[in-house]
């Protein structure tokens, strides 16, 4: 059945020819629930829509050779099954089961004598890292600050480390939303500028430079609404107050940056309350104002969809801020409770989007704060008050103060950029 040298292969008497080097692949991806194996011969076993058994040669001689491959890394959730067909398998007889369920798993089998049967030489799993590269700087943008609405920028570098006031473009303006999209980029969207509410957008490339003003607006203008990031390269902008009511509208915005026309939402209608990315592709609005301050948060899938209320966690708040930490989290921080009370306390969000209960925060008690995520896994949280910025590192600790270096603002907003 197998060999090195293959006696009269030219057909011609007392030629020795060596075979042909190296396994004799199936052309066929095997996709039946059952196969039969010939030694000699290598197989890709595609499990996407249902497990297979694979029935091994009943007879089998020294250094028979076999190999299987994961086709469509899809053996851990359909896997396969060898029969050994009367022969043992490291040593064990047919009687027992053999299961190979890990993803992106091949198996390369040769067989021994009677005793062991056939033998792994090797049963891989090649493994798909895939490389998510991660958002390393920030960018605060627009808000009120000294009695005038703005339109000027903080960047922020990869250790947190803030720039002074730069120029920044489009219209100066306040309650702003920002956030990441397009991989690498920001998108700055409604507020209210100094002849009203508007819905215009502005576009942050992957060095910081903003844009001017998008050519024309998309959805009802309006303030105290939020935005974050979802999918892969994708944000939207939601709720706050439109055409003089407080909405739970949506616009979606793709991966270029065009935001669609208004469509429904979900869960209670509110305004200045914070909103972010947690876990992937997924984002979590939660708090703020509907007529009285509610706890109350909403999760949005990696489509976009915008779910019912969650009952709330956490002591009722609003005019606070929010941003993505350590990987796949998430950190509410800062605002107002009742009686507009000043607070610095945060809530965690997991990876799976549930708010925790209040903990203490650090650093000065204040409202309509802004926050961005930087470094990869960390986040900043800034500018309201007196200026000051507060780190908070990638086990979601809040730190005490930076002192500030921009100018003190209120409404602005701010979201993580740049790749490098």
């Amino acid at each position: 059945m197998s060999g090195t040298i293959v006696n009269n292969v030219a057909r011609a008497s007392g030629t020795i020819a060596a075979t042909p080097g190296g396994l004799d692949w199936s052309a066929a991806v095997v996709t039946a629930s059952t196969v039969t194996v010939e030694a000699g011969r290598g197989y890709f076993i595609n499990t996407t829509s249902n497990a297979c058994t694979i029935t091994l040669p009943a007879e089998a001689e020294i250094g028979d050779q076999i190999v299987i491959a994961d086709y469509a890394r899809t053996w851990a959730t359909n896997a396969v099954t060898l029969d050994s067909n009367g022969l043992n398998f490291q040593g064990s007889d047919d009687t027992y089961t053999v299961d190979y369920d890990t993803v992106g798993q091949s198996l390369n089998i040769v067989f021994s004598d009677s005793t062991k049967g056939w033998l792994p030489v090797s049963d891989d799993a090649v493994a798909i890292t895939d490389f998510v590269p991660t958002l390393q700087r920030a960018i605060f943008a627009f808000g009120v600050g000294g009695g005038s609405k703005l339109n000027t920028k903080n960047l922020v570098n990869t250790s947190g480390v803030v720039a002074s006031d730069s120029s920044g473009a489009g219209t100066a303006r306040t309650a702003v939303a920002a956030a990441s999209f397009g991989g690498d980029k920001v998108i700055f969207g409604f507020g209210t500028a100094a002849d009203g509410v508007v819905a215009l957008t502005n576009l942050v490339n992957n060095q910081g430079v903003i844009a001017s003003d998008q050519s024309s607006a998309t959805g009802t203008a309006g303030a105290g609404v939020k935005a974050a990031p979802y999918g892969v390269g994708l944000a939207l902008f939601y709720a706050g107050n439109r055409g003089g009511e407080v909405t739970n509208t949506r616009n979606l915005v793709n991966i270029s940056g065009v935001v669609a026309a208004d469509a429904t939402g979900a869960g209670t209608s509110k305004s200045q309350f914070g909103m972010t990315a947690y876990g992937t592709g997924t984002a979590i609005a939660a708090f703020g104002d509907a007529g009285l301050l509610t706890g109350v948060s909403n999760l949005v899938s990696n489509t976009g969809v915008v779910a019912s209320d969650v009952s709330a966690v956490g002591t009722a708040k609003a005019y606070l801020a929010a941003a993505p930490y350590g990987g796949d989290k998430a950190i509410f921080a800062y605002g107002s409770e009742a009686n507009d009370a000043l607070i610095n306390k945060r809530n965690l969000i997991t990876n799976q989007g549930v708010v925790g209960s209040d903990l203490s925060g650090a650093g000065t008690a204040r409202t309509l704060d802004a926050a961005g995520t930087y470094g990869g896994d960390k986040a900043i949280f800034g500018f309201s008050g007196t200026g000051v910025t507060n780190l908070v590192n990638n086990s979601g600790v809040l730190a005490s103060d930076t002192s500030a270096v921009g100018s003190a603002k209120a409404g602005n907003a701010a979201a993580g950029y740049g790749f490098s």
